[in-house]
């Protein structure tokens, strides 16, 4: 493990990912997708709370109205803001719009927010064998669910964009490299569809942009959390004592810490490691993230 890695959360979540932190509820959220749950932590408390869903989750969003919007594996939902704390069995889910519905071979996985609060994920196929049959999607109030013209995908994922909204990453966790498009937020048009890393011996999975204009990625397979330049260039790796990271996240009140999801199983279902699952903190002095928009829920 590198130095300037620790471990913020000892935990055993199976498939830790979609790390969120909650601006001004100060809390760490993340899902374990094959357990159905999904986790909120305040960092100092000894364990996270944890709310079991009625399916996996593969990613979710802050809303302006204090919502949540839940992407669960075929539908987006809603639920009413939690209070205080995580109720610890049950969270009231409102279905608002099917995702694939007549494809039973995919799911939803990694989403986030664009900059103008649109909801943008992908999805991923099922099956044990690859194939490139996910999508990419924008979901908004105003115009529901838009499919968004980039290739197909066999697992998207690393969905950020950069600070000014207007270039979207993203990637095929199944090939060995990020990609960048020109974004259109309002249109829901994407253009100029090309390479942004190569990665030669490892899989991209979630990522996150700081406030240079830079980009994080966690790296499947060999441990390695990666920051790239807003040009495509490898910065620094930072290795972590897990082969599956699944996504940073920054987080605290000056967006100055960065947090770090893992997986406890691999793609074979075997146990990698005793610290797969937990939460590392990485210190990166004079680094910053860029507050996470809330979903635009108020927009009918």
């Amino acid at each position: 493990m590198d130095a300037g890695v620790q471990v913020a959360l000892a935990h055993r979540s199976l498939l830790g990912d979609g790390l969120l932190w909650q601006h001004g509820g100060n809390r760490w959220w993340w899902t374990d997708v094959p357990a159905a749950t999904l986790y909120a932590w305040t960092e100092g408390a000894p364990a996270p709370a944890a709310c079991r869903l009625p399916d996996r989750a593969g990613s979710f969003a802050f809303c302006r109205s204090g919502r949540m919007l839940v992407a669960l594996a075929k539908w987006l939902c809603v639920a009413e803001p939690p209070g205080g704390k995580v109720a610890p069995r049950h969270l009231a889910l409102r279905p608002v719009v099917a995702v694939d519905p007549a494809e039973p071979r995919t799911r939803v996985a990694d989403g986030r927010t664009d900059r103008h609060g649109n909801f943008v994920f992908g999805t991923r196929i099922e099956a044990a064998q690859p194939r490139a049959i996910g999508s990419f999607y924008q979901y908004s109030q105003a115009h529901g669910l838009r499919r968004l013209a980039l290739p197909a995908a066999a697992v998207a994922g690393s969905i950020c964009f950069a600070p000014d909204g207007r270039t979207m990453y993203f990637s095929d966790a199944h090939e060995h490299r990020i990609m960048q498009c020109a974004y259109d937020p309002t249109t829901a048009q994407v253009a100029d569809v090309r390479p942004f890393a190569e990665l030669a011996d490892a899989r991209p999975h979630g990522a996150v942009v700081d406030s240079d204009g830079c980009l994080w990625n966690a790296e499947w397979g060999t441990g390695r959390l990666t920051r790239w330049s807003p040009a495509g260039e490898r910065m620094r790796a930072w290795t972590l004592p897990v082969p599956h990271p699944t996504r940073p996240a920054f987080g605290g009140a000056a967006l100055d810490t960065l947090l770090v999801a893992s997986a406890r199983q691999g793609r074979t279902g075997r146990d990698d490691s005793g610290s797969g699952g937990s939460l590392f903190r990485l210190a990166v002095p004079g680094v910053r993230g860029i507050p996470d928009t809330l979903f635009d829920d108020d927009n009918p």
